[in-house]
């Protein structure tokens, strides 16, 4: 601090308290009260002073200001620090809050229990295609268990037929009933 440079230049020179007053054109009081900080001198004050001293005002007044300056370079770091820390703990508890909801949205979305307590995938949509034949006429069955049907070139009542023979959640037992369906009327599926 400002005193305490005074203090360290007085000593440096070889002056005491009231040699420095003297120089300065003030009491030996006011010296002490410099170096203690309890009072500063006025600008004209500090120009006797620096002469005295053979330092300029800037260099009696520059650390003050650069410990002033430090002390809230120091401040503003700490609140930087501490801010950053924040940020960190809430990134994390996002970061941690979607993970949690991508999983539950996993676990909801994929899984759904039976009655009987076996597991049955829900979201995987399974699918079969069929070409079969029958007098000479082709035609492409397309079913799923996301309760899709699709026959082209089928007539209203061949696609009504076959949709009656689908199930929906056993597609094993539907190719079977379609491969049928084709076979009693002199068809064939590949």
């Amino acid at each position: 601090m400002l005193g305490e440079r005074i203090l360290k230049l007085r000593k440096k020179q070889g002056l005491s308290q009231e040699q420095l007053g003297e120089q300065v054109n003030v009491t030996r009081q006011t010296i002490s009260n410099w170096e203690l900080n309890e009072t500063a001198p006025n600008p004209d004050q500090l120009k006797l002073l620096s002469k005295a001293l053979n330092v300029s005002i800037d260099e009696l007044l520059d650390n003050e200001r650069k410990e002033v300056l430090m002390n809230k370079v120091s401040n503003t770091e700490k609140l930087a620090g501490m801010i950053i820390k924040i940020l960190k703990v809430f990134g994390i508890i996002f970061i941690i809050y979607i993970v949690f909801i991508v999983i539950a949205m996993i676990s909801l979305g994929i899984y759904s229990f039976k009655k009987d307590g076996k597991i049955e995938t829900d979201s995987v949509v399974s699918s079969a295609t069929m070409i079969c034949t029958m007098n000479k006429q082709k035609y492409q069955i397309e079913f799923g268990t996301d309760n899709y049907f699709k026959c082209n070139n089928c007539s209203n009542e061949i696609q009504q037929d076959l949709n009656q023979l689908v199930d929906f959640n056993n597609l094993d037992e539907s190719i079977n009933n379609v491969e049928e369906y084709f076979n009693n009327h002199n068809g064939t599926c590949d």
